[in-house]
This record gives structure tokens, sequence and C-alpha cells, in this order.
């Protein structure tokens, strides 16, 4: 099957604010970009977020100025890094990395859950190519953090099981571990736990996750998330001045959280945590962290997203955001503006469009778990691509044909051109894409006699066909629609023969590919689609 082209159009009413001068705007990686982990390297800053079972995995971003990102390439490329084939659950696979740079070396350290489990990459250049996974078998638990001591000793901290029984639901610890550089493995006998379930144990805090270990004016602080990443998510401190030291909790904890605002605010921002900080050249300290945009009050289909702001010190603690503060939508920028001409833009409104006229496939691209074969092929001097189409439905736990963007305003349009089906087996089209359980397919088949245009739901694994219509008369290529208006979806069709937009079906229910609907970790993806049937 082939696609001429495929765009994408936000139009996010409150991005339709005037930015102010020297203000940016938050999201700085808008849809679904989660648990944002950064490093600066002199001038250049790298960022990186979780994938869980998309692929290529792990994309990486680079930027001057902190507010303006270019993804420069994925750490995950290969077969031989990531296998994420008959995963269960989109939102398996690559759980929250962390990246750091040492002595000429990137490194980024992760978690892959279903697989083998934690470990870390390296590369010369973050934009790749990374190395093959240095296992860490030793290292139970999810989201591993990797620290470099000035005094040249290596430590990796993470989320785990507590020491004995777990007291309560959530109950989780922050583990520390020596590594062995060199010989490429944990130092027998060093795994300590330095958080029992969180700042306070007798308040039973849940989900203490996300370490990262920084060493800064002496002091040792470790910054976690805590609560879960729902709406009580919140970011937590703690400091020691040696290692071999119990960590003190700050006694102004969260140092960043939502949950004490009202829910019924306008155009809230919540859930925020999974943070990381980074010292600019001017000797400023910002922090990027997770944050979801809601609407009807809770629900989201864009989303973890990263977001931006400066932190400030009180008493020698990092505070990202006072209590009973919001998250501003635009905040005053970092010194130093980029000049970079050709950053696309990663949060606001803008026009997003492949003609596939390009010899590699578009960074933005990515496909569902991973496989052994490749279903398909650019033909750059044409502008098309074609997709091979797979005995693969949507609903299956492998990787169907199907390329995906990620969804990044909550009111927007994707569409996009192919030709006809020419085989009555094969159906082609347009999906909108929560989970293998949880999505939207605006397809056309042949018919026969005619094209049978159709949208298919699946809803908790249920397929459904929601509205269909038959066209005689359509010519070689067929131009397909989606408008999502925050809860409410509408499909539609244009032809050579009949150039209008027909509308198929509207108020379809958009809160179907909504975490609260579909649940998980992940938001939503559009992209195009073909398959035999």
């Amino acid at each position: 099957m082939d696609f001429d082209w495929f765009q994408y159009e936000g139009r996010d009413a409150i991005f339709d604010a005037e930015l102010e001068q020297g203000h940016y705007r938050n999201p700085i990686i808008a849809g679904f970009h989660p648990d944002p982990s950064i490093v600066r390297v002199v001038n250049d800053y790298y960022l990186v977020t979780s994938s869980f079972a998309y692929f290529p995995g792990l994309p990486v971003f680079h930027s001057r100025d902190l507010v303006n990102w270019k993804q420069i390439g994925h750490a995950l490329t290969r077969r031989s890094q990531l296998k994420l084939e008959n995963n269960e659950g989109i939102s398996r696979g690559i759980f929250a990395p962390t990246i750091r740079f040492h002595d000429g070396l990137f490194y980024i350290i992760t978690t892959d859950v279903d697989g083998i489990g934690n470990f870390y990459i390296t590369a010369r250049n973050p934009a790749g190519p990374w190395s093959d996974p240095v296992r860490l078998p030793e290292i139970n638990g999810i989201d591993p953090d990797i620290f470099f001591d000035d005094d040249g000793r290596v430590y990796i901290a993470h989320n785990g099981e507590p020491e004995g029984q777990a007291l309560y639901d959530g109950h989780r610890a922050i583990w520390l571990w020596e590594y062995d550089l060199e010989q490429k493995r944990v130092i027998a006998g060093s795994g300590r736990v330095i958080v029992n379930g969180g700042v306070d144990l007798s308040e039973q805090p849940i989900w203490i996750e996300a370490p990262h270990l920084y060493k800064i004016n002496d002091w040792y602080y470790l910054s976690c998330a805590e609560g879960g990443t729902a709406d009580q998510h919140s970011q937590v401190v703690f400091r020691t001045r040696s290692l071999s030291e119990p960590f003190i909790p700050y006694e102004s904890n969260p140092i960043l959280t939502q949950r004490d605002l009202d829910p019924s605010r306008d155009n809230p921002i919540t859930s925020t945590g999974h943070a990381d900080i980074v010292q600019a050249p001017d000797g400023e300290w910002w922090a990027v962290f997770l944050g979801i945009r809601a609407y009807d009050r809770e629900y989201h289909n864009t989303g973890r997203e990263t977001f931006l702001l400066p932190v400030h010190w009180e008493s020698e603690w990092p505070v990202i955001l006072d209590p009973g503060r919001a998250v501003p939508w635009q905040a005053r920028q970092p010194a130093g503006q980029s000049t970079e001409s050709d950053i696309p833009p990663q949060s606001g409104n803008f026009v997003w469009r492949d003609d596939f006229d390009a010899p590699q496939l578009r960074q933005e691209w990515n496909m569902v778990r991973t496989s052994k074969t490749r279903w398909f092929e650019l033909d750059a001097p044409a502008g098309t691509i074609r997709l091979e189409a797979l005995p693969i439905p949507l609903t299956e736990k492998a990787q169907p044909a199907f390329l995906a963007r990620v969804q990044q305003n909550l009111d927007f349009t994707a569409s996009t051109r192919m030709e006809l089906p020419q085989l009555p087996e094969v159906a082609a089209g347009l999906v909108a894409f929560q989970s293998s359980d949880y999505h939207y397919f605006l397809g056309i088949r042949n018919s026969g006699d005619a094209y049978t245009l159709f949208l298919e739901e699946a809803r908790d694994g249920v397929v459904k066909i929601l509205a269909s219509t038959d066209i005689s008369t359509p010519g070689k290529h067929i131009v397909l629609s989606l408008v999502q208006e925050y809860a409410s979806l509408a499909f539609s069709y244009s032809l050579e023969t009949s150039p209008e937009n027909h509308e198929l079906i509207r108020n379809v229910d958009a809160k179907l590919l909504s975490t609260q609907v579909a649940g998980g970790f992940v938001g939503a993806t559009v992209g195009i689609h073909a398959r035999s049937d």
C-alpha cells in the first residue's frame, strides 16, 4: 500500500495566547515524552525520555537553550539492543532512563521490564550509534540512575522492593550499589536501602521511584518521585554529607507537586514529578519533569509530557515550585537563546508534514514492538512510502504494519493521502492509537464491485464497526482525515472524483484513547496502517 503524505496540525486554544517577550512555553516537548532525564556537556544539553513498547526506543533530543529541542536520534535502534516481540502491553518495555556524561562517554541507564531488566548503553556521540546493552543482573526493580563521584567511584541507585516484607501496597525503597565500571559488574555486598518508603514511612508513602543522585557544594542530593504518576505525583529530595551516612529528607517536601491545587481549575497541568535537574553555564539550575495537560478535569490523551522550570535554593535545598503554585504555561526563559534556525517545534500549535521524499524515515515515526522483518519501503524520488499489508491486526500482541507519531495537541487534525487497495483482502488507512486494546482505525478495502470505507473501534480488545459506507467511483487515491477536539473525534474522507470533504461519522468518543479509560502509562499516537484480512 502506497501513502503519498501524512500531515498533523495542532490548534490548542491555550497555545494561541501570545508568547510574552523573553518567555518560553510549557510543555517544552509536548505529547507522550515522559520521565525526562537531562545532561549538559559544555554548552549543549541532551535529553532522553521513556519509550515503553515503541521502537526505536529512547528518543534523544538536543538543545542549546533548554527551550528549543531537536530530536537527533534514538538510543535503541537495533534488535541486538531491544527485543519487544509479543510484548504484552504498550505500557511495558522501556521505563524511566537516566542520561549522564563521564570521561568522554555518554551513558544511558534504564529498564527493559519484560526483557533483559536493568542495563546501560554508551556512545561517543549522543546521536548514536549506541552500544549493545551492558546488563545489570544484580539490580532488580526499575528506574536506575548512574552517578559518577568526584573520587572516581561509581554508584547505581534504583527503585526496588523494601527489605523484608512490604508494609502496605505501594511500599517501595530506593537502593544504592557501588559499581565497578572497568569490570562491568556490581561490587558484591555493596547494596543497601537508602530510602525506605519515602519521606515519612509512618504516613505510608507510595511508589518512591526514579532516583537521581547529585553532588553539589559538598552535599549529596537524592531527588525522587513519590506518590505514583497520577494526580498525587510529587518530587521529593534528601541529602547527606557522605554516601556512607543516612539521607535526610527536606522538611518542606515535596519540592514539586500539583496535588494541592483545585482540580476544577481551568486548563490544569497535573501529575508533575519524575524530575531531573541540570546547571546552566551561568550557574542557574533548571528542572525537567513530566506533567499532564488534562481536559474535563482528569482525562488526557497526550500522555505525560516534558516541562521545564527554574530551580531555586532554600537553605541549600533545591526547590522547583513552591507549595500551592501552578505550573505556568509561560515562564521566563533561561539566559542565552538558541541561534539554530532548523529546530522543528516540539510544542505549541504547528503543522508537521511528511511527503516521504527523504532517503530515511523521519525521527518522529515509531512502531509498536519489534520485528525480525521490515515491512515498509521509502521511495524518495516518487515521494511515497509503501507498507506491506501484514496479516497482523492492531489488536495482536505482535508488530503490525503501523507507523505512528505522537499526538501532541488536545485539538488537532491528522490526514493522509493513499492509493486505494487493489486486492480485496487488504485494508489500509489512518489510525488513532492508545494501545492494542483501545484504538480507532479508519480504513478502506476493496469489496469487489465497490470500495468500503469503515471506522473500526477497539474497546477493551473487542472490535466493532462504528460506521461504514460504500464508494463506487473513487478514482485511484483517497484522503482520510480525523479531527479531535478534546473529548470528541470526527472521521472524514475526500476523493479524486469528489474532492470536497465527506464526513463518515462525528461525535466519536475520544476518551477511549485516554489513560483514564485505556489505562497504562503512554499517550496516544496517530499514523498509517495496512493489513491483510
